[in-house]
């Protein structure tokens, strides 16, 4: 499996480096692009499309842990693994959902694994994609979960927030399930049913157990259970049209 990368880091012998070691140790991936200051890697990621960016945290005028505020969800479709001098930096890499993190010098085992482990990650995205098109037809939806996959009930759904590039989704009985995964890809499988609706930029919500809305605090929807959750007020309308074609 061929891999597109771009590297995005402000020293030239750095970037060399990482050319060679790529070169010697992991024919697989491809060089589309290497770049000096973050600016000119975000041009490229839109114009190129990369599956991988190797990505320094440290630079000038720029943090690389920045990369995210300049993409809209639906446009992330890399991985990032971040290279740095820095080993405080590592909980805040994995925080922004990295692949891995290589510490500078970076040492051609650990690049090979941080590789190999990708390509295990984005073949599991496909059998999760492929999953979830299976279990659509059983209306249950495949969420993957560390080592696994779960298979969760849709109608067992009560909401799902987003966090940056994590979700948590709420059941009915109130168990918490957190998993990888941007609200966006949740919006993909669960939009084609009328009663999930994305209500709120961070909330999709199960309207079938909607039973009020509040137009205090800025909007809210109430739950059977009397959770609350925030919506937006240009969902309102939606809301209600989804809530009186589900009841006919």
């Amino acid at each position: 499996m061929e891999i597109k990368a771009i590297i995005i880091d402000d020293e030239t012998r750095a970037r060399m480096a990482l050319q060679l070691l790529l070169e010697e140790y992991c024919p697989q991936v491809t060089l589309v692009e290497q770049c000096e200051v973050l600016a000119d890697g975000i041009k490229a990621i839109h114009k190129l499309k990369p599956d991988l960016v190797f990505l320094d945290i440290e630079m000038p005028g720029h943090s690389g842990l920045e990369l995210f505020d300049f993409f809209n969800e639906e446009d992330i479709h890399f991985s990032i693994i971040f290279t740095t001098a820095y080993s405080q930096y590592a909980v805040k890499a994995f925080k922004f959902s990295a692949i891995d993190y290589l510490l500078k010098p970076i040492n051609p085992d650990e690049l090979v694994t941080a590789v190999q482990r990708f390509s295990r990650l984005k073949t599991q995205n496909l059998k999760v994609l492929r999953d979830n098109l299976e279990q659509n037809k059983l209306n249950k939806i495949a969420v993957p979960t560390g080592n696994s996959i779960l298979f969760l009930e849709m109608d067992q759904i009560l909401y799902i927030k987003g966090e940056g590039s994590y979700a948590e989704i709420v059941l009915i009985h109130g168990e918490k399930i957190i998993c990888s995964r941007y609200l966006k890809n949740f919006e993909d499988i669960l939009g084609q049913h009328n009663h999930f609706v994305r209500v709120q930029k961070s909330y999709i919500a199960n309207i079938n157990y909607v039973v009020q809305y509040n137009k205090s605090d800025g909007g809210n929807l109430e739950f059977q259970n009397k959770i609350c959750i925030p919506v937006a007020p240009d969902k309102v309308e939606i809301i209600m049209e989804r809530i009186a074609l589900i009841k006919r």
